[in-house]
């Protein structure tokens, strides 16, 4: 009899709104979501900003209360202590005493874990050397860099060595190196064998990062499930050629045949999207002895995927305000 493995996270019909203004207005930041987290995987939070991303988070994380549904962490309520020395958590925009070094600020958080002396000491240096931030950990926080803080932050969720990594939004902000670099981390948290967590509006890395997504839009989830079968990766939608020596003749014949065509500078772009222009287009550039560049399918994205949604969203909230 095969057992079940039980979701290290389980949302249902999780739902928060809250008061606003001098009245009191009524405003719905989380509206009725219902997901699971497995064990060992990486799983992508994603929507626009102000989608109810880090709300959610919150609540699972038991820094705000739901107002209505249920969650739970490895099976246990969100406000049991024994399911929340489990997670690693990175917030958004966390606060550091940016006088604290590397090294006194992970010990001050490992001593909130209860770790003490010559144990807390190695996995400081454990993780200092697996974010790759060693040659700062007695440099002052205050002297890093948005991705350096970013790596430490990190660190600092994994001091109690959790099984459950939530990170909100750990790539906002970053340059390309910095991305990278987070990238990286989260992939090697799943190697060593951590469930991952990230919220993000980052959608190209969350297609790289993450075994199944989520999105959120106006509070509520639009869809849900793994990410090849989201994308239908095998799936072309167009095709992007780059040709090099065409003659104008040679070009005229080719217009017809592409959705779009640039001239840049001696080579022309030429995007297609039918299968039988592009073979008639390779004809051309045969028969006028052209040289063909590059030839690449663009295939459905998670992008793709997210602005559908995005426009059904819109779509179905003005038509319940006409």
């Amino acid at each position: 009899m095969d057992i079940v493995a039980q979701p290290v996270v389980q949302v249902q019909n999780l739902r928060k709104f809250f008061r606003v203004g001098f009245w009191g207005r009524r405003v719905t930041a989380v509206d009725g979501v219902s997901l699971e987290v497995q064990q060992g995987e990486v799983f992508g939070f994603l929507g626009p900003n102000g989608a109810g991303k880090t709300t959610t988070i919150k609540m699972l994380m038991g820094l705000i209360y739901p107002s209505g549904g249920t969650a739970t962490l490895f099976g246990k309520s969100i406000g049991d202590p024994a399911a929340k020395a489990k997670a690693g958590f990175l917030p958004e925009s966390p606060y550091f005493y940016d006088y604290l070094t590397s090294r006194e600020f992970l010990r001050f958080y490992g001593h909130l874990f209860g770790l003490m002396g010559s144990t807390l000491e190695k996995r400081i240096d454990e993780l200092l050397e697996l974010v790759g931030m060693t040659h700062a950990r007695d440099l002052q926080l205050r002297k890093f860099s948005k991705g350096m803080l970013q790596r430490v932050g990190i660190a600092q969720a994994l001091i109690n060595d959790p099984e459950l990594v939530i990170l909100d939004e750990p790539m906002s902000g970053l340059d390309p190196i910095g991305r990278k670099e987070v990238r990286d981390l989260i992939l090697r948290l799943k190697e060593s064998g951590k469930t991952v967590m990230f919220s993000s509006h980052i959608l190209h890395d969350a297609e790289l990062l993450c075994d199944r997504v989520a999105m959120i839009m106006k509070g509520r989830l639009v869809t849900c499930g793994h990410v090849s079968e989201l994308i239908a990766g095998d799936t072309t939608h167009e095709v992007e050629m780059v040709i090099d020596r065409l003659l104008p003749e040679a070009l005229e014949r080719i217009k017809p045949l592409a959705s779009k065509v640039v001239l840049q500078g001696e080579r022309v772009m030429a995007v297609l999207t039918r299968q039988q222009d592009v073979d008639q287009t390779l004809d051309v550039i045969r028969s006028a002895k052209a040289k063909l560049v590059a030839l690449t399918p663009h295939k459905t994205s998670l992008e793709d995927l997210f602005i559908r949604k995005a426009n059904g969203a819109q779509s179905a909230v003005e038509a319940r305000v006409a």
